[in-house]
């Protein structure tokens, strides 16, 4: 659940808090904001909208993760494990590689956000071997 909270902490970052362009965008792109508002004076306008609409696709992507932490590990139903791996490597992965990728200010941090899913996920499979060796 700590995953999923996480999650939906970015979520909201995205939402509510998230400017246009960070100073990192602008230093990834090497170009001043004043040339940008100059070529594209809608973006400012625009980016924000997008991030919205990114944002509440990372909440949605927090309560299912909070649903299946709730429900499917749980009751251990057959291929929870595939889909919290692959749901979390498909969600965080790309964030953090693309991060790195642009030398963001964010980089670092973000390299921590797996942490509870990559736990929680090991738990869950070293919990499934034990669970098989009981039930021989």
């Amino acid at each position: 659940m700590s995953g999923g909270a996480i999650v939906a902490g970015v979520g909201v970052y995205f939402v509510l808090f998230r400017p246009a362009l960070l100073p990192e965008d602008l230093r990834y792109m090497g170009v001043q904001a004043s040339v940008i508002s100059g070529a594209m004076p809608g973006l400012g306008r625009w980016l924000p909208k997008v991030f919205a609409v990114l944002g509440g696709y990372i909440i949605a992507t927090a309560i299912l993760t909070c649903f299946v932490a709730a429900t499917s590990m749980r009751r251990r139903v057959p291929g929870t494990l595939v889909a919290i791996a692959a749901s979390g490597i498909a969600s965080i992965g790309p964030m953090i590689a693309v991060n790195f990728a642009i030398a963001s200010d964010f980089r670092w941090v973000l390299l921590g956000l797996p942490v509870p899913w990559i736990v929680a996920t090991v738990l869950y499979w070293r919990e499934g071997i034990n669970f098989s060796k009981e039930g021989i």
